[in-house]
């Protein structure tokens, strides 16, 4: 998962300080994701990873509050409908955990992201939550679970 995710952020000119690019569990996502309050789910076809996506707590958010984090699809997965459906378990689990409120941040060029998270309730923030870190990404979406 690291490499897709590195692959998209080059693909989205994102391979910069104040991105993803930057966090230490790009190659530990199974460490970071393995509490009882995150979840990260990866889509798998005939053994080969095709992208992935997870849930944890909005680090700096008020409590109830969830971040969708490192959703990203290989290049030749997209358009396959497997976004729709990580992004659907998510916020299920999420929803089943008591969380009420899902945060995401995004980059602006990312415009087919934007319309998945519309499809599934997001809606754009003017502003910023929590403490990701993620200066650089610019475009914030939110929903109520």
């Amino acid at each position: 998962m690291g490499q897709i995710i590195r692959d998209c952020l080059i693909e989205f000119e994102a391979n910069q300080p104040g991105t993803a690019w930057e966090d230490p569990e790009l190659d530990q996502l199974y460490q970071s994701y393995s509490s009882d309050s995150a979840q990260y789910l990866v889509a798998i076809a005939q053994e080969d990873i095709l992208g992935g996506a997870g849930i944890a707590p909005l680090k700096g958010g008020v409590p109830g509050d969830c971040e969708l984090q490192k959703m990203y699809l290989s290049t030749s997965s997209r358009g396959l409908g497997l976004g729709s459906m990580l992004m659907s378990q998510l916020l299920d689990w999420a929803t089943r955990q008591g969380y009420n409120y899902c945060y995401l941040e995004t980059l602006p060029n990312m415009k087919l992201a934007h319309r998945l998270y519309e499809y599934h309730g997001f809606e754009l923030l003017t502003d910023p939550r929590g403490n990701t870190g993620h200066h650089q990404c610019g475009v914030y979406y939110g929903r109520s679970l």
